[in-house]
């Protein structure tokens, strides 16, 4: 919860707790407490914006008034009853109570953690299209393929500006998880007023010269922004992250003329969409987006009409890291483009044209995994697996090949960090939205991901910087993760 809602909620209760069990409260005080809540409302409301959620702390505020009208009309009659009253309006008291500082909690404006870097974030986005490519997935002929890209960049610590919005358009955003995810609106009433620690077209700080270049690509049904926890933290350290909305594959991708592009099953759904003919030959179009994105980086580097990029991306330094079928992309990208130097792939199953030799990727690699990924269908109950559409045998025999695949991960000197107790979304920001989706999946969203952030900036510190690599000395068992080395 924010700062100031904290206050204007703590006062309320105090106040209606005052209100309803102290014997003497001269008007004087009840009218300046009144006063106190209608100036923390004014001050909550344009600061921070009002929401939902709050509605029933909104309503407290009428509580003084109320009692101020009763003084003047109580009678002795309604005094017989005192007791009673007293112990009735007290349950009631405590039931709202409740309720008025439950829905916040629940319901949360959530936050990121604070940058840990020397340097501030930047941002700003592109529309970029592939000439060189059709678009399939649209009804008009000759449509290219287009994407959305977000650059985060570091900035001087002191750079003040317009704060970056988590997400440009909310409300599309709230449709489309509720319509790709099935996962309830109201969960995300509040994205519109999730503040970044990102300012919108910042100028890039001098500090150093030139900054390693890092793709992000998020999951099947994910979006750009939706690592934003390890994004900014990266960006802190003296990273330039770009990521890539992979369109009609993505959650979904608004362009800056109002366009949107919902995500497109192709009439896949469940099991059948997960199927390694589908998903390695859609994987094809992925790393094909990468490859496009990393040839405009590499023209905004040479030559930014904005002036910012000129000269000052190392493009000598470039990693990758993407979540789900983006760390499928990751490593496609590894064997695929010489010009990625070192990746990591969060929970993603290794689709794509292209499998791991038992050499190894050839390039430093680390993969990290949720413990009930890697468990497969022994944490799967039989009316889950028939959910997906499928029967347990079937299910069994799909796992055969993802172990299969993922067998000469660590090979060549590489990594393999198993995370316990984490879902395979414990790698995005999905469970900071609300308290509800980390309880109903019993993970630690915020524990998860500063071990992710530790591990993900050692290594690409080590591989595109040259500073010590940590990592060497974590190889083993412990509490919340192990870590295997090839």
């Amino acid at each position: 919860m924010r700062t100031l809602e904290w206050i204007y909620l703590i006062f309320n209760v105090v106040m209606l707790v005052w209100l309803i069990g102290g014997r003497n409260k001269p008007r004087k005080m009840v009218w300046g407490g009144w006063v106190i809540l209608v100036v923390l409302l004014l001050v909550h409301g344009v600061l921070e914006g009002l929401r939902w959620p709050m509605i029933p702390a909104y309503l407290l505020t009428l509580v003084p008034l109320i009692v101020l009208i009763a003084k003047r009309s109580k009678s002795a009659e309604v005094r017989k009853f005192g007791r009673v009253r007293i112990i009735g309006t007290s349950l009631l008291v405590l039931v709202y109570a409740a309720v008025t500082m439950g829905l916040p909690l629940l319901f949360p404006v959530f936050s990121f953690d604070k940058p840990t870097g020397p340097y501030g974030i930047g941002t700003v986005s592109y529309d970029w299209t592939d000439g060189s490519r059709e678009e399939l997935l649209t009804s008009a002929a000759g449509d290219k393929r287009e994407l959305m890209v977000q650059i985060w960049y570091p900035t001087d610590k002191d750079t003040k500006g317009t704060t970056a919005p988590y997400v440009n358009d909310p409300k599309v955003y709230a449709t489309a998880f509720n319509n790709v995810l099935k996962l309830p609106k109201l969960l995300f009433s509040s994205l519109s007023q999730v503040k970044t620690h990102a300012v919108q077209e910042a100028s890039l700080s001098d500090a150093e010269a030139k900054y390693p270049v890092i793709l992000f690509s998020h999951g099947l049904n994910g979006y750009e922004n939706q690592n934003t926890f390890q994004v900014e933290q990266l960006v802190s350290q003296g990273y330039i992250v770009v990521g890539i909305n992979h369109t009609y594959s993505s959650l979904v991708s608004v362009f800056p003329d109002g366009r949107v592009a919902q995500f497109e099953s192709e009439g896949k759904e469940g099991f059948n969409q997960l199927q390694f003919s589908y998903m390695d030959k859609l994987d094809e179009t992925w790393v094909k987006d990468a490859q496009f994105v990393l040839d405009q980086v590499e023209k905004l580097a040479a030559n930014d009409a904005n002036g910012r990029f000129n000269g000052h991306m190392d493009l000598d330094n470039i990693g990758m890291f993407g979540h789900s079928f983006g760390g499928a992309t990751t490593v496609q990208m590894l064997m695929d483009d010489p010009r990625v130097k070192a990746g990591m792939n969060m929970d993603g199953v290794l689709f794509g044209e292209k499998r791991i030799p038992a050499e190894g990727v050839g390039k430093p690699f680390l993969m990290m995994s949720a413990d009930t990924t890697v468990a497969g269908t022994s944490v799967m109950s039989d009316d889950e697996i028939a959910a997906m559409g499928t029967t347990r045998p079937e299910a069994e025999k799909y796992y055969e090949e993802v172990y299969a695949r993922y067998e000469p991960v660590t090979a060549g000197g590489n990594y393999w960090m198993e995370l316990s107790n984490t879902k395979h979304l414990s790698f995005s920001d999905l469970y900071l939205i609300s308290p509800i989706l980390e309880w109903s999946q019993g993970v630690n969203a915020r524990g998860a991901h500063q071990i992710v952030n530790d591990t993900t900036i050692d290594f690409f510190n080590h591989y595109l910087k040259g500073q010590p690599l940590q990592l060497d000395s974590e190889v083993g068992e412990h509490t919340s993760y192990s870590l295997k080395k090839g």
